[in-house]
């Protein structure tokens, strides 16, 4: 059974939700878990799971939950995943974990695109089944928010180190988010009656003595300047330490980050770096597209005037066949993740430049197998590219590294731009395959 894909290239914002409630490991599990799962049923809506994952992968039913639970049942802890076969993709996991650790109920899930919850009757929907749970399993924080946004504040360490986050935990309320669940402990620090008079959309006293804050209307704009005003105005009402223009500052400092921002890469290099931006974390990728924008790949410097150039001192058939044979290897190596290698056109150098940075490859692999193989198999490719596409001529030598293609009144060095090509991540853009070939189609006639 085939689910939505929802991590990998092209990623974008979602709703992420937290929630760790206590329950009661002595009870039967299908009547403690009776509450959670009527909620999701009932406010779910057109994000509802339709995939149940223990083991292997069922259609949703209860039955399908609790066979999930008991295949992957440990000592300590069992869990399923919960997931969709259409939009909106859904990633989510349900975990129990069992004494002698504290028994808790811990939901996770992620809603994609976050723009489906631009709608306020489908946000209160989601509202609605929080605080289902929230009243039935307290809590002692939940939180439902922008995905991008959460990665940008640092949650759940909030600038403090492993030890004393695992120490002190939400010993104080680090971030307002869009949906929040104060627990009693949260509650009482702040102060009842000041958590209740929270300037806020939403502000409810649970049953259990929780409290349910919800900064706006709709998830989907939280950056908005309104939004985030009513966002550092809980904050600050909740913790008065804060200083309001502060907290607005950086909450704006993040709508900013987030913010989009059109694409106006180097025209030689614009494909590639489309496609590293679409691999880039989505909260990351407008700040990515921004210094793309600014760099400027440096201008080739592996060539000659072909009055300059070298002479050959090897026999011209025989270096041929060599150079052939060392871009055959690097078919070999990429066939599989980069089928375009077989056709050596220009669009495959792209191609090869992108899967070269995808897998960190220079140093990812040995750097001896980079410069023994990789470095000659890429340089005689980029050759043959040369060759093939822009009527180049090789001007063979006995070192690689003064091995010449002759393209027009320039002579190109592809062993050397190979070699500098596989020197680090960055330089596989700086020294681009796909950059060097378009100067040479430039400087062909």
């Amino acid at each position: 059974m085939k689910v939505l894909k929802f991590h990998g290239e092209k990623d974008e914002d979602s709703l992420w939700f937290n929630f760790k409630g206590t329950f009661d490991p002595q009870a039967a599990r299908e009547r403690e878990l009776e509450p959670f799962l009527q909620a999701l049923e009932e406010y779910a809506g057109e994000w509802m799971p339709d995939v149940v994952e223990g083991k292997r992968r069922r259609k949703y039913t209860r039955a399908a939950i609790w066979k999930a639970l008991e295949e992957r049942r440990s000592e300590r802890y069992t869990h399923s995943g919960l997931y969709r076969t259409k939009g909106p993709a859904l990633d989510m996991s349900l975990w129990l974990w069992l004494p002698p650790l504290p028994p808790e109920l811990d939901i996770t899930s992620n809603v994609k695109p976050l723009s489906f919850f631009a709608e306020a009757e489908r946000c209160r929907q989601f509202v609605e089944m929080v605080r289902a749970w929230a009243s039935r399993y307290p809590v002692s924080h939940a939180v439902a928010h922008s995905a991008d946004d959460v990665e940008l504040a640092g949650f759940p360490d909030f600038g403090r180190d492993d030890e004393t986050r695992r120490r002190d935990g939400f010993d104080k309320i680090y971030e307002v988010c869009w949906l929040n669940v104060f627990g009693p402990r949260l509650v009482e620090a702040v102060g009842r009656e000041r958590m209740l008079s929270t300037p806020a959309w939403r502000v409810e006293e649970l049953p259990n003595g929780c409290v349910l804050l919800v900064t706006w209307p709709t998830a989907a704009d939280f950056a908005s300047d309104a939004a985030r005003v009513a966002q550092a105005r809980a904050h600050v009402h909740l913790r008065p330490d804060l200083d309001f223009d502060t907290v607005l500052r950086t909450l704006s400092e993040r709508s900013a980050a987030l913010a989009p921002v059109e694409p106006r890469f180097h025209p030689d290099v614009a494909p590639l770096l489309s496609r590293v931006v679409e691999r880039t974390a989505s909260h990351q990728r407008q700040r990515r597209i921004a210094e793309f924008n600014a760099w400027q790949p440096p201008e080739p410097e592996e060539w000659l005037p072909a009055s300059a150039a070298l002479p050959p001192d090897v026999d011209p058939r025989r270096a041929r066949e060599q150079y052939s044979y060392l871009a055959e290897l690097l078919v070999a190596l990429l066939h599989t993740q980069v089928p375009s290698v077989f056709e050596a056109t220009p669009e495959s150098l792209t191609d090869a430049d992108f899967y070269f940075w995808c897998e960190e490859f220079p140093t990812s692999r040995l750097r001896e197998a980079i410069e023994e193989r990789a470095v000659p198999a890429i340089g005689a490719y980029l050759g043959q590219v040369l060759v093939r596409h822009l009527g180049g001529q090789w001007i063979p030598r006995n070192k690689l590294m003064e091995a010449q293609v002759l393209v027009g009144q320039r002579v190109w060095l592809p062993f050397v731009r190979a070699q500098r090509y596989m020197h680090s991540r960055q330089a596989l853009l700086d020294y681009s395959l796909t950059r060097l070939y378009r100067v040479a189609e430039r400087h062909r006639s």
